[in-house]
């Protein structure tokens, strides 16, 4: 259990304030939370919940089985044994192909075990990723609950449509968490775009 999954229980009645009162009443036109919004597509709340669902440790365990398979690639192809004494066309035939297949296993930048060193890579990348934003939103969480919005928030009385405070307040507490929120999801959609060339290579 790390801080997200601390802070979630304590933060969800002023989610839950904060996306009722978006949903019903909306924000002033020119407020900073409808890019927000646009970037991330959904409620704070929702937003919340997504990040939630990340779960670091179910791909850390991928990268240490990839990079056990691509050690195995590259001694399989150390281990193709040379013609030796044997010559001839069907000896330099045989050589050709096994070095091939050597290289096709280990050693080029498109080779197997060169592939799943850069799979790892990526699921390192993407287990560091998904560690720093649930600190983030953590975070993030953590400092909306203290603020002075979230006091005017409080769920001890009903909804006002007519209360503009309340409104502008929800709609600052939900900038804060999407902005968190869609800022960690370029760097995300960053690093899957610069791999995109794993994925090219295996449907060839």
């Amino acid at each position: 259990m790390d801080s997200l999954d601390q802070i979630l229980p304590i933060a969800g009645p002023l989610l839950r304030r904060v996306d009722e009162l978006l949903s019903g009443v909306g924000a002033p036109p020119d407020h900073e939370v409808w890019t927000q919004m646009r970037r991330v597509r959904l409620l704070a709340g929702d937003a919340v919940r997504a990040v939630a669902t990340l779960r670091a440790g179910d791909l850390a365990e991928a990268s240490p089985e990839l990079r056990a398979d691509a050690h195995a690639y590259a001694g399989i192809a150390e281990s193709l044994p040379p013609p030796g004494t044997w010559t001839g066309e069907a000896a330099d035939a045989y050589d050709a192909a096994r070095q091939r297949a050597a290289d096709h296993l280990s050693g080029g930048l498109e080779s197997l075990d060169e592939r799943l060193e850069a799979t790892a890579d990526l699921a390192d990348a993407l287990v560091e990723w998904m560690v720093q934003t649930r600190a983030d939103l953590a975070r993030t969480l953590a400092e909306v609950l203290s603020s002075t919005e979230a006091v005017s928030l409080s769920a001890a009385s009903p909804i006002d449509p007519a209360a503009s405070g309340d409104v502008i307040a929800a709609a600052d507490v939900a900038e804060r968490i999407l902005r968190v929120v869609a800022d960690s999801y370029e760097l995300a959609a960053d690093l899957l775009h610069g791999s995109a060339e794993l994925a090219t290579a295996v449907r060839a």
